[in-house]
C-alpha cells in the first residue's frame, strides 16, 4: 500500500492534501473538495410537523391577537407610524391594535431575497429561503475557557472571538459574540465596530441601542470601507437583531432600531424570545401564536417606516424547566417549535432566522447533544440563518472557547452536507470494484488514493485514532485539543488588508466622538 499523503490545514480548518501518484499509473483528475461556504443551499426538504390547516390556524390566531389585543409599543414615533398606517392606537396605554390588512401589506412589500454586502465580494451573502447561513453564539455576558476560567466578558475576549469567527469560512457573518463589559456603554459601539472592521471583512453586527449609536456605527462602516451613501442604501452592509419583550411588548430601543435600520435600508432580524411557560404559553402552539404575532408586528413597523426595507422573520422558542425556571435547549419542544416556525416563515415567504444553543454549564456531552439537536431542527426546518451554532452555553450567558471549536466540527459537517454528491459516473467506483479481489481491501487502490482526505471531512478536533495511539500521545480529550486550536487561531490570525488612510479616518472619528462624550444607549 502506498504511504499516505501529507496534508496541511488551510483557513477554516479544511485540509488540502497533496496526492502521490503510484508508479506506472496514469495521472487522473483528483476530486475537488472546495466548498463555497457563502453560497450554501440546504439539501433537505423542509419537514412539516403540523398540517397546512394547523399552520393556517396559528397564522390567523396571531393576526387576531394583533387586531384584538394588540402590542404595547413604548416608542411614540413607532405608535405614530402605526397610526398613519391604519392601526388603532391608544397613547395612554401604549396599546396598538394592528389590523391584518396592515400585516398583509407589509408582508407583500418586504423583499424575498436580501443581498448582504461584505468588505470583500467573496464574503457577500444572499439571504433567501433555501439558503443556509450559520453564525456563532451571540450576546453573552461571560466568556470561558479551560485556561482562564469563567469571567465577565471583555473587549479582549470580543476581539479574540472575532478572530476565531473570521478564521472559519463556515460562519458567514459576524455577530454580537460577547459583551465588552470593560468598555463603558456610551463607547462600546465604537470598540465593537472598530474590532469587527479591523479584524474581518465579513458582514458586521450592530446592536440596536438608540439612533445615535446606530447612525454612528453606519458612519464608521462607510468611512472604513469607502462606501458612499448611495451604495450603502442600495444593499444592506450591516444587520441587527430585534428581540420583542414577550409577551406583546415592543420597547423603545427595539422599536427605534426597527425604524432606524429600515430607513437606512439595513437589515433587521425580528426575533421574539419566547420561553414556553415563562414569557409564552406552555404549549408549543400557544408559544408559536405569540411569537408569530410579535414578529409580524415588527415586520409591519419596518415597512411602515420604509416600504421595501430588508427584514427577516425570526423565531427563538424553547421551554423552561418549570421546577427551576431555567431555560432549556435542545428539547423536543424546541425542535417542534423550530420545525413549525419554518412552516410559518414559508407561509409568509420571507427569509428567516432560527437558533440552536445549549443550557449546559460546561463543554460536555449535554452541551454537544443540545446544540446538535437544535442545529438539526434548524436545518430540517429550512432556516436561512442559524444563530448560536457554536460556543453558546448556560442558555446564552456564556460563550465557551472550547465549545466554539468543538461545535465547528458539526458546523463544517452541515456545510459539507450542502454539497452535491453522487452525480459523477466515477463515484460508482467500478474501477475500484474491478481492482480489488474478493476478500481484499480498498485502502491502497487508485480510486481511494485519489480521494485521500477528500472522501471524508477532515476533523478539527475529533480523534479517530485507535485507543493505543491516542493513549501514547498523552490522552488529550476533545476540549484539550480545542484549547490548542483556538489559541493557535488567535495567535496566527491575519486581519484582512486594510486601507491605511481609511483606518486612520475611522480612528479619528472614534477619538472625536469619544471626546464629545460618546453616545449613551437609549433605555
Amino acid at each position: 500500500m502506498e504511504p499516505p499523503m501529507r496534508s496541511a490545514p488551510s483557513k477554516g480548518g479544511i485540509h488540502k492534501a497533496r496526492p502521490r501518484r503510484q508508479r506506472g499509473r496514469p495521472a487522473r483528475r483528483r476530486p475537488s473538495r472546495n466548498i463555497d461556504y457563502h453560497s450554501l443551499r440546504n439539501p433537505f426538504a423542509p419537514v412539516e410537523i403540523y398540517s397546512s390547516d394547523r399552520i393556517a390556524a396559528i397564522h390567523n390566531a396571531a393576526l387576531d391577537l394583533l387586531e384584538n389585543l394588540g402590542m404595547k409599543v413604548l416608542l411614540n414615533e413607532a405608535r405614530t407610524l402605526f397610526r398613519a398606517g391604519g392601526a388603532v392606537v391608544d397613547d395612554d396605554t401604549g396599546l396598538v391594535r394592528i389590523g391584518r390588512e396592515i400585516v398583509d401589506a407589509a408582508i407583500g412589500e418586504a423583499p424575498r431575497s436580501i443581498h448582504m454586502v461584505a468588505g470583500a465580494p467573496d464574503k457577500d451573502v444572499t439571504l433567501e429561503l433555501g439558503v443556509l447561513t450559520m453564525l456563532a453564539g451571540a450576546g453573552s455576558a461571560y466568556a470561558t475557557d479551560l485556561q482562564r476560567g469563567r469571567r465577565a466578558s471583555s473587549l479582549a475576549d470580543f476581539r479574540e472571538l472575532v478572530r476565531i469567527t473570521d478564521h472559519f469560512d463556515a460562519l458567514q457573518m459576524l455577530d454580537a459574540l460577547v459583551e465588552p463589559q470593560d468598555v463603558p456603554t456610551q463607547f462600546r459601539h465604537y470598540s465593537a465596530m472598530e474590532s469587527q472592521l479591523e479584524l474581518s471583512n465579513k458582514i458586521p453586527f450592530i446592536y440596536s441601542r438608540g439612533s445615535r449609536q446606530a447612525v454612528e456605527s453606519f458612519e464608521m462602516l462607510q468611512l472604513h470601507r469607502g462606501v458612499s451613501d448611495a451604495a450603502f442604501a442600495a444593499n444592506p452592509h450591516v444587520y441587527t437583531i430585534i428581540n420583542t419583550n414577550s409577551p406583546r411588548l415592543l420597547d423603545i430601543p427595539m422599536a427605534q432600531g426597527l425604524i432606524d435600520f429600515a430607513r437606512h435600508r439595513q437589515l433587521s432580524i425580528v426575533t421574539p424570545f419566547c420561553l414556553m411557560g415563562a414569557m409564552a404559553p406552555v404549549t408549543v402552539a400557544g408559544a408559536l401564536t405569540l411569537s408569530h404575532a410579535e414578529a409580524l408586528a415588527g415586520i409591519a413597523l419596518t415597512q411602515l417606516a420604509q416600504p421595501g426595507a430588508p427584514v427577516c422573520y425570526g423565531s427563538f422558542i424553547s421551554n423552561v424547566d418549570l421546577k427551576s425556571g431555567a431555560p432549556a435547549f435542545g428539547t423536543p419542544e424546541q425542535v417542534r417549535a423550530n420545525l413549525a416556525s419554518g412552516q410559518l416563515a414559508r407561509l409568509i415567504g420571507l427569509p428567516w432566522r432560527c437558533a440552536a444553543g445549549s443550557s449546559a454549564n460546561v463543554n460536555d456531552a449535554q452541551a454537544a447533544n443540545e446544540t446538535q439537536m437544535g442545529m438539526w431542527s434548524c436545518l430540517l426546518a429550512g432556516s436561512t440563518i442559524v444563530l448560536h451554532a457554536a460556543g453558546w452555553i448556560e442558555g446564552g450567558l456564556t460563550v465557551s472557547y472550547e465549545k466554539f471549536i468543538t461545535d465547528m466540527e458539526v458546523v463544517h459537517m452541515f456545510a459539507d452536507l450542502c454539497q452535491a454528491r453522487g452525480g459523477d459516473e466515477d463515484d460508482l467506483a467500478l474501477d475500484a470494484l474491478q481492482e480489488v479481489n474478493p476478500g481484499g481491501h480498498f485502502f491502497g487502490c487508485e480510486h481511494t488514493m485519489q480521494r485521500y482526505q477528500t472522501a471524508f471531512y477532515p476533523p478539527l478536533v475529533a480523534d479517530w485514532s485507535t485507543f493505543g495511539t491516542w493513549n501514547a500521545r498523552g490522552r488529550k480529550d476533545a476540549s484539550e485539543r480545542a484549547t490548542e486550536m483556538w489559541k493557535r487561531i488567535v495567535r496566527d490570525h491575519e486581519p484582512p488588508p486594510a486601507n491605511a488612510n481609511r483606518m486612520e479616518k475611522l480612528r479619528q472619528y472614534i477619538a472625536k466622538h469619544k471626546a464629545a462624550g460618546g453616545a449613551p444607549p437609549v433605555s
